[in-house]
């Protein structure tokens, strides 16, 4: 027992830099305590003493802000950082090494018997706000985004971001529309535009539009790019100087006026 302990304390070491000396992780460190407040929880749920395993859990839940049900299987150096909103399943499992930040949900997409909560394989690393909904497993290594709301399986060693959660895979892999996808979201980032409302998952008109601007606008910006190449190997300095940087506030404008025109087209179209 104490050696698992002596584990988790280095694991907050190793993962949190913020972490200065044993008697402050001792003392500060919520989910620590919830973990260890979990294993003995874990261990009266293993031998059938339900109500006392679920009034040590509500206990833990009430000191620490995070909610662990003692029916979870929880691996060695598990470590919550921050802590508070965590929500882990009754049929939820947790490998080594594991991270979990603030306001994590493992949780369930039925009210089915059984299996009905996430598998987290070692090394995982969940991000604040994330919800991994589902009886489906997460890869070895894996990272899965902040606010991301996941519902099927990740591959190791991949990432999942977004609502819903869609993996993030290499140039190489992805297909003629994934790579124009990521092109539009590279010039909306270098105009300092919103690059979520213009997603392809959006299918208004305006949306669209803005999404033919930003091709038009990349292909441009590539013309130009090589233009610039060809004359400074000409020993022309034209190219030298740096383009004016745009104001994020006229897109931020923008972004308003387009939200406020794609809701005045909807209930307009409701109205009809």
């Amino acid at each position: 027992m104490f050696e698992r302990m002596k584990e988790d304390i280095a694991s907050v070491f190793h993962r949190d830099p913020a972490a200065r000396n044993t008697l402050e992780v001792l003392t500060c460190y919520p989910g620590l305590h919830a973990v260890w407040m979990h294993r003995l929880s874990h261990g009266l749920w293993v031998r059938n003493a339900f109500l006392l395993a679920r009034m040590v859990s509500h206990l833990a839940r009430w000191l620490t802000g995070i909610e662990i049900h003692p029916g979870a299987k929880l691996g060695r150096r598990f470590f919550i950082d921050h802590g508070f909103g965590v929500v882990i399943g009754e049929t939820a499992e947790i490998g080594d090494d594991v991270t979990l930040y603030q306001g994590v949900t493992l949780g369930g997409t039925s009210w089915d018997q059984g299996k009905r909560h996430p598998t987290l394989e070692d090394g995982v690393v969940v991000g604040a706000g994330a919800k991994v909904l589902g009886p489906f497993t997460v890869g070895k290594g894996a990272k899965i985004g902040s606010n991301a709301v996941v519902t099927k399986a990740v591959p190791a060693g991949a990432t999942a971001v977004g609502i819903p959660g869609r993996i993030i895979v290499k140039e190489a892999d992805q297909s003629a529309d994934e790579q124009q996808e990521a092109k539009r979201q590279a010039m909306a980032e270098k105009l300092g535009f919103d690059a979520y409302g213009v997603s392809r998952d959006m299918p208004d008109p305006v949306a669209r539009a803005i999404g033919q601007m930003l091709d038009h606008m990349q292909a441009v910006d590539s013309r130009l790019e090589g233009m610039c190449k060809a004359l400074s190997e000409l020993g022309s300095d034209y190219c030298a100087k740096e383009l004016p940087a745009l104001g994020g506030e006229d897109f931020e404008l923008l972004k308003d006026d387009t939200d406020a025109a794609v809701d005045a087209e909807r209930n307009d179209t409701t109205a009809r």
